[in-house]
Formats: structure tokens, C-alpha cells, sequence
């Protein structure tokens, strides 16, 4: 079996598991675990040999010890880790000026609490070797999840309605909000098992000027190009009502946000953890 497809098969068990246990919570996104898995396995993917073994290092010990079994551990922190759950909750998103996606630290990133600055604050835990194993492989964790979250264009959308948690849809006579749309809702309208879309997901180009490994991470022009998905017409619909429409012109463009998102992840992490 090849690692991909080793990977793959991995990738469908531990979803089955997360949709399993989540089906009992009215108030979970099903399918927000999964594309969080997709960006981690679609990283791993492209991990220098070297990195590879430095990250399997970190994950030595973990339940699951791959990138995509520690994916959806910022999330899980409301459940296990309150406290930590509460004091990382912004790193989640940054809200953006809502006419042009404009990045003012003082005003939207107040203390380093959102993602564009959590994401390099991780990246530097994870790449100092000094630092504790326990500490770095938190960050490691972080990093991840919140690689992930950048890309989610809601999470860099606008405060007025908190990402697009406030703008109420519906959709085959299901309420919902638009956030949840792009959380879950388009992967999910895709009608394919996990592992068929990771394989779409993975078919798709990805551009090859973020294949260049650098740090810091460009954390603020990706929350910008995400935020600019956000201003596209339609992507607000005019009525909260969706049609089947709205979920097939947007559908490729959450897929190819992931494909970015985990070239991007692979990156990084090869820039943080080269040796030196």
C-alpha cells in the first residue's frame, strides 16, 4: 500500500469516527472536522524527509499520531481544555475593514489575538529546537488547525455579522447561517465520501509561488485573500434562502481554499522545522 493511499484509508476511519461521534450533537458542523483532516493530510503529503521525521518526533505518543489526527485539537479545547479553549478563541479569525480587506494590527489584531498573528507566534514556539517537546508540540497542534481556519474566508470576513455567523440562511428547509455554509455546508453538498474528496481536493493545482518555503509565514496576505472571497458578489446571497446554485458555484472554490491551505501548511512546517 503506498503512503498516500495508506494515508488515504487512515484519512476515511478516523472521519468515520469524528462524523460518528458528532451525528449526537445538533449544534456540531460534521463536516468541519473533516476538511480541518483534508488540510493536514494534504500537508503531510508534501513534507520534506527531513521534516517528516522531526514532526513525527512531535507526535510521538498522540492517539493518532499524524498531522491530520492532531487537526481538530484547537477546536476540541472547548471540551477539554476550557481554559486554554478561551484564551486561544480569537486565534481562530481576524475581522477585516469590510470595503477592502485592509490589515491594521492595533485595530483588528489587539494583543496578537487573532490568526494572522497566532499562526507566527506558534510558528516560532514550534521552530525554536530550545523550547520544551511539550510546549513545541502544542504549537505544532495550533499551527495546523489554524493554517486551516486562514483560509475559511469567513474566518478573515467582517465583524458587523462575526464572520457571517449572524447572516441567517436556509437551505432545503434547514436553517443555518452563512458561516456554517463555508464551515461545512459546501464540502458536505459535494455528495462524495471522505476519501473521494480528499482525491478531488488533491487533484487540484495549487499555486507554485507558495511552494517556496519562508518565514515568517505571509500570514496577513493569506487572512487578505480570504477576506477578498467575502467581497465577491454572490457570495453574500441576496436572500437568505439558498438555492442548490449557490453550493455549486462555491463548492470548487472551498476545495481549492483547502488544496491552497495545505500547500501552504507543508511549507511552512518545511521553512519552521529545516535543518539548520
Amino acid at each position: 500500500m503506498s503512503g498516500k493511499v495508506a494515508g488515504m484509508a487512515r484519512f476515511f476511519f478516523a472521519s468515520l469516527f469524528f462524523v460518528t461521534a458528532l451525528a449526537s450533537s445538533p449544534s456540531a458542523f460534521a463536516w468541519g472536522p473533516v476538511g480541518h483532516r483534508m488540510v493536514a493530510e494534504l500537508a503531510a503529503n508534501d513534507l520534506s524527509p527531513a521534516v517528516r521525521k522531526q514532526v513525527d518526533a512531535l507526535l510521538q505518543g498522540e492517539p493518532d499520531p499524524t498531522l491530520a489526527g492532531i487537526a481538530n485539537w484547537a477546536d476540541n479545547l472547548r471540551e477539554n481544555d476550557p481554559d486554554l479553549g478561551r484564551r486561544s478563541a480569537r486565534w481562530h479569525f481576524v475581522n477585516l475593514a469590510d470595503h477592502d480587506c485592509a490589515y491594521d494590527p492595533p485595530r483588528d489584531c489587539p494583543d496578537g489575538n487573532c490568526v494572522i498573528e497566532a499562526i507566527r507566534t506558534q510558528t516560532d514556539i514550534l521552530a525554536n529546537t530550545t523550547l520544551p517537546r511539550e510546549q513545541r508540540l502544542q504549537a505544532l497542534k495550533f499551527v495546523v488547525h489554524l493554517v486551516g481556519d486562514a483560509h475559511q474566508p469567513m474566518h478573515a470576513g467582517f465583524a458587523r455579522d462575526k464572520g457571517g455567523n449572524d447572516f441567517q440562511t436556509s437551505y432545503q428547509g434547514k436553517g443555518g447561517n452563512l458561516h456554517k455554509v463555508w464551515d461545512s455546508g459546501l464540502l458536505a453538498s459535494a455528495g462524495l465520501d471522505d476519501v473521494a474528496l480528499l482525491r478531488q481536493v488533491t487533484a487540484l493545482p495549487a499555486p507554485t509561488a507558495d511552494r517556496v518555503p519562508a518565514l515568517p509565514p505571509a500570514t496577513a496576505d493569506w487572512a487578505r485573500q480570504s477576506c477578498k472571497i467575502v467581497l465577491r458578489p454572490g457570495v453574500y446571497p441576496p436572500r437568505a434562502t439558498l438555492e442548490t446554485g449557490y453550493y455549486d458555484t462555491y463548492r470548487p472554490l472551498a476545495e481549492q481554499q483547502i488544496r491552497l491551505a495545505g500547500v501552504r501548511l507543508a511549507h511552512l512546517l518545511n521553512a519552521a522545522l529545516a535543518p539548520h
